[in-house]
């Protein structure tokens, strides 16, 4: 820990502490809800019919367990600027390095594809090809995120805003219906077991969906890093790790709760949003509008915090010797430019691959992404669990924000995020992404066994 503090910065070239409280919070809540619950609960609920739900709020605990451990390592370390230097300080360099490089690769590849989601939808409004459109919303990021870690936070509480209020309007609306309200025919309720029984597909679909929900949930622990710029970090982080269980159950189990129940859930077919479908079925005028505007503001939030972490995990990993020396100079603003920039050119890369030509290498790109996350998890968990072993062996005190239950239900999130690796092999339609997922992970610890050589080398 003495280690990741020495490794700080200097304050020439600290990063700001503008962030308010109003903008940590909302960037907690715009970090759980995106396009995936959106469009992608689908999938979900194509998958397990209203069982579904099920599959939320087991994919809600296992996300609540990874964030407590991460809050509980954030509250008792408040230097650490980036949640992937925990891996660092509990598994050493080498996690360090590997998990910090995989995670920026995870959101650099991000912002393409949210560029060309957006660039889709604006194109039902522009008269504009999507590539055009696509270069438009790269520009515009690029430029917010340039402006300081203010203009990032101000954005994404309006986007974060935006899609909360939309949330709470649809789940009101959707109580209403279900309960009869004007509804034709009465209270809709029996959707949830009239098509089939609750569980249509069986209890092992209710797991296997799991994998599924997981991707969509991720991304609470943007936090953590936003937290970094914040005036009271550790109060921020331990605020969002004693919240976001409501927010799962409002945001997701809620939202799908609501949609099955007004909604059948056998017409629900993947790739379509099933907030347009259920609007449709109450009959709620212009749904299809006010549905790709709200996943539209989904998307540019989740563009925007792309880049800032991106930004910010290469701004650490530089810090620590394990990137360029010269990314870790900021402005004047304290903004690290040159890892924003850096970013910003992968990200029109992406969208020139994904339009022009290279479409099966970016597609690899994407897929090489698609199980990084878990990986990911997985060594924060064990982070946590060697940290707290080394803690006690010491004689230090409890956390003051500890998981609860340890070792047991640290081992739990870990059995978890294991179960979910093997489902993804298991399932023709995840195997690929696990696949090149795997050789992502093989490149990079080839990459800091490279670097640790040359460092060897190096010293007299």
């Amino acid at each position: 820990m003495t280690q990741i503090a020495a490794a700080a910065p200097a304050d020439d070239q600290a990063l700001s502490r503008s962030l308010k409280s109003r903008h940590v919070s909302m960037i907690t809540i715009g970090g759980i809800v995106g396009a995936g619950l959106f469009v992608g609960s689908s999938a979900a609920i194509a998958a397990a019919g209203p069982a579904s739900v099920l599959s939320y709020a087991l994919t809600g605990l296992l996300v609540l367990l990874v964030m407590r451990m991460l809050g509980e390592m954030a509250v008792d370390m408040p230097q650490v600027r980036s949640f992937t230097e925990f891996a660092r300080a509990g598994l050493g360099n080498w996690a360090g390095f590997s998990v910090g490089w995989l995670y920026w690769y995870f959101w650099v590849i991000v912002i393409p594809v949210e560029a060309i989601a957006g660039a889709q939808i604006l194109q039902q409004w522009v008269p504009l090809q999507d590539w055009q459109i696509g270069a438009v919303l790269m520009m515009m990021m690029t430029a917010v995120n340039l402006m300081s870690a203010l203009a990032y936070g101000e954005f994404e509480f309006w986007f974060a805003s935006i899609k909360v209020t939309a949330i709470i309007v649809f789940i009101l609306i959707a109580a209403a219906h279900a309960f009869g309200y004007h509804s034709a025919t009465g209270p809709t309720f029996g959707n949830l077991v009239n098509y089939g029984g609750f569980a249509p597909q069986g209890p092992f679909a209710v797991l296997a969906t799991v994998v599924t929900v997981i991707f969509s949930m991720m991304g609470a622990e943007v936090v953590t890093i936003a937290a970094a710029e914040s005036a009271e970090p550790a109060r921020a982080v331990a605020r969002m790790t004693s919240t976001i269980i409501f927010r799962i159950l409002i945001f997701y189990v809620g939202s799908i709760f609501m949609i099955v129940s007004v909604l059948r859930w056998d017409v629900v077919t993947p790739g379509t949003s099933p907030f347009t479908l259920a609007l449709d079925a109450m009959r709620v005028p212009w749904a299809a509008t006010i549905m790709s505007g709200i996943i539209l503001t989904a998307v540019l939030s989740c563009l925007n915090s792309a880049f800032y972490v991106a930004s910010r995990v290469l701004f650490v990993l530089a810090s620590r010797g394990d990137a360029p020396h010269w990314l870790v100079r900021t402005n004047a603003r304290h903004v690290p430019a040159r890892s924003v920039l850096l970013a910003s050119v992968a990200g029109f890369a992406g969208v020139a691959a994904a339009h022009f030509s290279f479409s099966g290498v970016f597609r690899f790109l994407v897929n090489a992404s698609g199980a990084l996350i878990v990986f990911i998890y997985i060594a924060i968990a064990v982070s946590q669990v060697r940290l707290r072993r080394q803690g006690e062996r010491a004689g230090r005190p409890t956390p003051t924000l500890p998981i609860w239950l340890f070792p047991w239900l640290s081992y739990l999130a870990i059995a978890g995020l294991v179960l979910v690796l093997v489902a993804m092999g298991l399932k023709e339609s995840h195997r690929s992404e696990l696949a090149a997922s795997i050789v992502s992970v093989a490149i990079v610890l080839l990459a800091y066994a490279v670097l640790r050589r040359r460092r060897a080398a190096s010293k007299p």
